[in-house]
């Protein structure tokens, strides 16, 4: 590992009030050459440098830190808890919360086969346990027993507009549990045209959250919301109908 990497990781993640240990740098600093790496023979990330992995990537999935759930710290309230990473592509922010936060029981899910192999490759090649893989469409998913209403958290970050993103992933929240959808700065019209597909869907946006990446001008915002009620069992609909026609 070099010492720049352990220093802007530590710098950075300490300013989100997260000290991590030395075998959680090795880990993340394991995660970027492989991911860079791999990203020669398939197409994983348009962001390969040094620096911008560490600020763009684990700095931006960690910045959920900064969120507060059922009165508790992210980093409190996480502890133990079953979640979902729905479009996890190369593992953000699943995989960098299973570093960060290693008693989660993570699942990450995609619709390809060969990200769900790098993963799995990444995750033996890290030392990971408690991370389970599904391949697949959300829509179909959703609809699996043994996923459908089983998360206390559900994340997805850069997937989908709101309206689509809600009916991909809440229906795997269980009744009382968390979507946290992870999106740029400029969220308010998407919001507003997400409203009423949350609302069907059961939950309720309980906390926004702006705010600028640390040592960039890159602004992000954070929404969770709540599952107050189950799902209708009509959704998610049938693969490619959240993209094509919205709930609003």
């Amino acid at each position: 590992m070099t010492e720049f990497f352990r220093e802007k990781l530590s710098r950075l993640t300490e300013s989100l009030g997260l000290s991590l240990t030395e075998q959680q740098l090795l880990q993340f600093y394991q995660y970027y050459q492989i991911l860079v790496e791999k990203n020669k023979v398939m197409n994983l990330t348009a962001i390969t440098e040094e620096e911008d992995v560490i600020v763009k990537h684990f700095v931006d999935c960690l910045a959920i830190c900064q969120m507060n759930v059922s009165r508790e710290t992210f980093s409190e309230w996480i502890e133990g808890k079953s979640v979902m990473d729905v479009g996890t592509g190369a593992g953000f922010p699943g995989l960098v919360l299973k570093i960060a936060f290693p008693s989660i029981q993570l699942s990450l899910s995609d619709s390809l086969q060969k990200r769900i192999r790098f993963l799995e490759e990444l995750v033996e090649s890290l030392g990971l346990e408690g991370v389970k893989f599904y391949h697949g469409r959300a829509e179909d998913l959703g609809h699996d027993k043994n996923l459908r209403e089983q998360y206390d958290l559900v994340v997805s970050r850069a997937v989908a507009n709101l309206a689509t993103l809600s009916e991909y992933d809440l229906p795997f929240v269980k009744p009382g549990g968390y979507f946290l959808a992870l999106k740029g700065r400029e969220v308010e019209e998407e919001l507003e045209q997400g409203k009423k597909a949350i609302f069907l869907l059961g939950g309720k946006c309980v906390e926004k959250k702006i705010y600028t990446l640390p040592e960039t001008d890159m602004g992000r915002a954070m929404l969770l919301i709540q599952k107050i009620e189950p799902c209708g069992k009509k959704y998610p609909r049938k693969a490619g109908t959240p993209a094509k026609s919205p709930l609003s």
